[in-house]
């Protein structure tokens, strides 16, 4: 394994740091400002550790890409009835999911790829409202 290996595998890492920041920090007033600079910094010290410089600067942007990109799940789960006791312990474990799948090579990149999309998508979907059986509700 070369070097690309170990910055992939920061790269995933820190997008399931970022995770794991926006399910605790993704909640608040300011998540996501709160969320997307602790997965960064989280990103960035988990990929300096595993492999210096260049791992660092994949960490951080993991980190950034992964509370990008979910941190409008954990405000959904919320406006639908979550708990934030609940929602946190499931944020980390889908942190720790992300993070474990990122041990294969080149999945850490598809995944801080993907997180974003997931995010806009969501993002996009969110104003919609379906009229459901209200209509049948007539007084």
């Amino acid at each position: 394994m070369g070097g690309w290996y170990w910055i992939g595998l920061a790269v995933g890492v820190g997008a399931g740091l970022g995770v794991v920041a926006a399910g605790l920090l993704g909640t608040v007033r300011a998540g996501l400002v709160f969320a997307t600079a602790a997965g960064a910094a989280a990103g960035a010290a988990a990929g300096y550790a595993l492999g210096g410089g260049w791992a660092a600067l994949g960490g951080g942007a993991g980190g950034l890409a992964g509370a990008l990109g979910t941190v409008e799940l954990a405000r959904g789960t919320l406006r639908r009835g979550g708990t934030r006791a609940g929602t946190a312990a499931l944020f980390l474990l889908a942190g720790l999911a992300v993070s474990v799948l990122a041990l294969v090579p080149v999945a850490g990149f598809v995944e801080a790829a993907l997180l974003p999309v997931l995010g806009a998508r969501l993002r996009r979907r969110s104003g919609e409202r379906y009229a459901g059986l209200r209509i049948l509700a007539r007084d």
